[in-house]
């Protein structure tokens, strides 16, 4: 029998009855528009990175992985760029698209291929991350491609003029940070958080050609104008250790939340619980870190939650706050039928550190979509939207909806079907004031340098 395991009453299960996990199929189907179809080649991006904010005078602005620039080995020689969706003056006319940045990778002092979208300050200012270029040393098959970045994208003073990018911080080793995942997150006081899938000098078992198993990270702006960002590694995550089952969290993936005291939330893909499907690897974590009491002082992790397969596993896109002061998420994989899910986490109580979970809602296969990879969002009624990356269709926008009793019934918004459609979303939907949703797929669209798939695209979905 093995040994440290958590006690069962750290998760309530919610199989209460069968309607509780039942999908309306399209029981109040949304409209969904292709707005932009990223066409790919030297000119245009492809596969999107995370989703898109808004600015104040409704512009969209997002990243995409792929394309732009041709001279970012060793991933595919594309480096990505930054563009700006402005909406049509007529209705119904298309939104046009303007490239504000391309990147120019390692050979150019730059980051390239962005994995996470950007976030937009009162001052119209981008933030993001790449996962490759800048100064650092890391190597991967064989080739110096460095170890990602922080940017910052500037708007010009005059319209028309160009965008100015600043690299804030270059990754320089394995041990502060490699390969930067997912779109950062601010505090009030202007600093950056994110997180690394790799780097950070602790663990072993992540991955044979990256070193260790992540990070979380600050990057904080200079006190005197003119002066350098400065970045400090909060939590370095150690994964699982051959042998034993329990573990600390690997491969953190962005898209931290922060709460009114300053502790940070966020999840990990892998680590945690060695078990089941998720031998060797663990099934994924929530985690907390505490700011220090006295300045200097280390950041504490706390393991709110540890994945076993059958509650979850791989939660591949951070948690949100509810109104309850719980957190929400969804896990990809897992399960009875291993198609993923949506859970809560609520509070913990007295002495322990363990919060409860509860399953809101299990993908099963046989109806509407699996595997929701990207995060959730709430309206203002307490409802929960989020995307399936697969499922009878390539990708589906849903609506969670509590009813009393604690049940969740989901509805599906809109299903994917075939190019030009988009195809397979991953990224957290953003709303207007008017309610619409609006979102990034990877694939699909009218672009055909990608091949028959498309090279991507951003949609809104409105009711």
């Amino acid at each position: 029998m093995r040994t440290h395991q958590r006690p069962q009453a750290a998760v309530r299960w919610f199989f209460v009855v069968l309607m509780a996990f039942t999908a309306h199929a399209f029981a109040t189907s949304w409209t969904e528009q292709v707005l932009y179809s990223f066409q790919g080649g030297t000119n245009d991006g492809s596969d999107p990175a995370g989703g898109v904010v808004f600015d104040k005078a409704g512009n969209l602005y997002g990243a995409t992985t792929g394309a732009g620039g041709s001279n970012c080995a060793p991933i595919g020689n594309e480096c990505g760029l930054v563009y700006q969706l402005s909406p049509p003056a007529k209705q119904g006319d298309p939104w046009t698209e303007t490239i504000l940045y391309q990147f120019q990778g390692k050979d150019a002092n730059d980051g390239s291929v962005p994995e996470g979208g950007v976030i937009i300050d009162s001052a119209g200012n981008l933030y993001g991350t790449t996962a490759y270029g800048g100064t650092g040393d890391c190597v991967l098959l064989g080739v110096s491609a460095g170890c990602g970045t922080v940017y910052e994208l500037s708007p010009p003073q005059q319209k028309g003029q160009q965008w100015t990018e600043t690299i804030l911080y270059s990754f320089e080793s394995g041990n502060d940070g490699y390969f930067p995942w997912g779109s950062l997150t601010f505090d009030s006081k202007g600093n950056l958080y994110g997180a690394t899938q790799f780097g950070g000098g602790k663990g072993t078992s992540c991955d044979p050609y990256f070193q260790y198993c992540g990070t979380v990270f600050e990057v904080s702006p200079p006190k005197e104008k003119g002066g350098k960002w400065a970045e400090k590694v909060l939590h370095s995550f150690a994964g699982m250790t051959n042998g034993k089952q329990m573990g600390d969290g690997a491969n953190p993936n962005g898209g931290l939340v922060l709460d009114g005291k300053g502790a940070i939330y966020g999840t990990s893909v892998f680590g945690g619980y060695d078990g089941g499907e998720c031998a060797k690897v663990g099934c994924g974590t929530v985690f907390q870190l505490v700011p220090p009491a006295k300045k200097g002082g280390r950041w504490t992790e706390r393991i709110l939650h540890k994945f076993r397969g059958q509650d979850g596993a791989e939660p591949d896109s951070g948690a949100i706050f509810g109104k309850d002061g719980n957190l929400y998420g969804s896990a990809s994989g897992g399960g009875p039928h291993g198609y993923g899910m949506i859970f809560e986490l609520a509070k913990a109580k007295g002495k322990s550190r363990m919060w409860t979970e509860t399953v809101l809602y299990l993908f099963n296969g046989t109806s509407g979509g699996t595997s929701p990879v990207g995060g959730l969002v709430f309206d203002a009624s307490g409802y929960l939207y989020g995307t399936t990356h697969w499922g009878e269709s390539p990708g589906s926008v849903f609506q969670l909806k509590p009813q009393k009793g604690g049940t969740w019934i989901l509805d599906y918004l809109h299903s994917f079907v075939k190019v030009p459609d988009g195809l397979y979303p991953t990224a957290t939907l953003t709303f207007d004031e008017q309610h619409n949703l609006y979102g990034t797929t990877q694939e699909g669209g009218s672009g055909t340098a990608c091949g028959y798939g498309g090279c991507g695209t951003v949609v809104e979905v409105s009711p």
